[in-house]
């Protein structure tokens, strides 16, 4: 609005609340700055840079620590979003300072930030998997599907732009099928994508954590291709505006600071770290777990290693043949400063920097217990399990040949010898067993028999 006149008095107290927007310029003591997050709750590879990190308080902590040596009182106001896209549109803004998103979505924040000169940097990771597990293709239980190939002509459900449609694109273009033309696309949020699917109007789904799992567990889908197939690395980042950052580089590190105290809270607490999320989202623990718990599909560490970043590299491409995204310089987006200081020093970055992911065990969960027991083969684990089926919460076992966590029971089982192998698709177990003469497939039910 225009106005001729202001009276000094509320001319005072617009600049007041000037200085109490997002990341307010507030450069007199005493003033308020407000700090807004864009996370997605129920993306939960990204919880230590949102749902882990805010009921843990830690990144409010750490700018109380800072309005004490810097005099300025900081507040945080947390938005919510389903996917990275109204994150990036906000970031844009200006109505968002930090947010979290996965790699496709990251690449689209850094192209259309450089576009519209409202830059953004990739300042840390939160949840990776080296080689793609993190996005599965899904069908309904009852679905005849066996193989992506399957999937020429039909009607398939993703979040165009997001890391589950850059799988799903590259799946596709592996198979032999036009990612555009071979199938019909059904843009669709998440949600959305899961009710199509149950209601026969979608084919298949092509998700990101936590869908798959989630409608797996539920019984309302079954995995019919596991993104890891791909070996090429997907993860989830944290940006932030490259104005902000700039402005308040101590707000940066603070947030990057708590997001490492929440990543050393996830690794040493598994159980009520799946706890936390599981009340903050309305996500079955066990679902949580699946993918956040100890050798879960997402592997936790903010360092921005080599090989994510050389990934992005990779995924331009793919998203400017899809016209999703103009031209993008990965070198100048990803900014580790901030980072290093949140960790205090080189050598503690450098140590982090070379940290591998651990294998995924073979664990159960029972009713009413507190801990995950771990067996060292899926064998054992079917053995215990056949001997305590009332009592089972839930039982994991990596694929065995891309490594991705999964429901036992859930699962694709082949008997081979004497030896019981987990397949999280038909697909994964098809190709075991072509390559493994004498192997073969048996049901979930038989597994636990011959276990014993």
């Amino acid at each position: 609005m225009q106005r001729t006149t202001l009276p000094s008095a509320l001319a005072a107290g617009a600049l007041l609340l000037s200085l109490t927007g997002c990341g307010g310029n507030a450069e007199a003591g005493g003033k308020t700055v407000t700090v807004t997050i864009g996370y997605q709750s129920k993306t939960i590879n990204t919880v230590t840079a949102g749902t882990l990190l805010r009921s843990l308080g830690s990144f409010e902590r750490e700018l109380r620590a800072l309005g004490r040596r810097d005099g300025h009182t900081y507040k945080v106001k947390w938005e919510d979003y389903a996917t990275g896209a109204p994150i990036t549109a906000q970031m844009i803004a200006g109505k968002v300072d930090i947010g979290s998103m996965g790699d496709f979505p990251l690449l689209i924040n850094s192209g259309r930030g450089t576009q519209l000169n409202a830059p953004t940097r990739l300042v840390a990771v939160t949840g990776y998997n080296l080689r793609g597990g993190l996005n599965t293709v899904l069908t309904a239980p009852g679905s005849k599907l066996r193989a992506l190939s399957g999937l020429r002509g039909k009607n398939v459900s993703t979040s165009v732009g997001s890391a589950a449609d850059g799988t799903l694109v590259r799946a596709l273009q592996q198979a032999g099928i036009d990612p555009e033309g071979g199938i019909h696309k059904l843009n669709q949020q998440p949600a959305v994508g899961a009710s199509a699917l149950e209601a026969g109007s979608a084919d298949a789904l092509s998700q990101f954590v936590a869908w798959p799992g989630l409608l797996a567990f539920q019984g309302k889908a079954r995995a019919l291709y596991d993104g890891a197939r791909l070996n090429l690395p997907t993860f989830h980042g944290v940006t932030t505006r490259k104005a902000f950052a700039e402005q308040r580089p101590a707000v940066v590190q603070a947030f990057l600071a708590a997001q490492i105290n929440a990543t050393r809270y996830l690794r040493a607490h598994p159980l009520d770290a799946t706890r936390k999320v599981a009340t903050a989202t309305g996500l079955p623990p066990e679902v949580v777990y699946l993918y956040n718990g100890t050798g879960g599909i997402a592997t936790f560490d903010p360092t921005l290693k080599p090989r994510l970043t050389a990934a992005l590299e990779k995924d331009v491409p793919v998203l400017r043949a899809a016209k999703l995204v103009g031209p993008v310089d990965v070198p100048s987006f990803v900014d580790d400063r901030y980072l290093k200081r949140a960790y205090g020093s080189a050598d503690a970055y450098a140590k982090a920097l070379r940290a591998t992911p651990p294998a995924s065990p073979n664990q159960l969960w029972l009713k009413g217990e507190d801990r995950l027991r771990t067996f060292a083969t899926p064998a054992e684990l079917l053995r215990f399990a056949a001997s305590h089926r009332d009592r089972v919460r839930a039982a994991y076992v990596p694929d065995a040949t891309t490594g991705t966590r999964w429901f036992a029971d859930r699962a694709i089982w082949v008997r081979d010898g004497r030896d019981l192998r987990a397949f999280v698709t038909p697909d994964n177990a098809h190709t075991w067993v072509a390559a493994h003469p004498g192997a073969r497939t048996i049901s979930y039910t038989a597994a636990l028999a011959a276990a014993r």
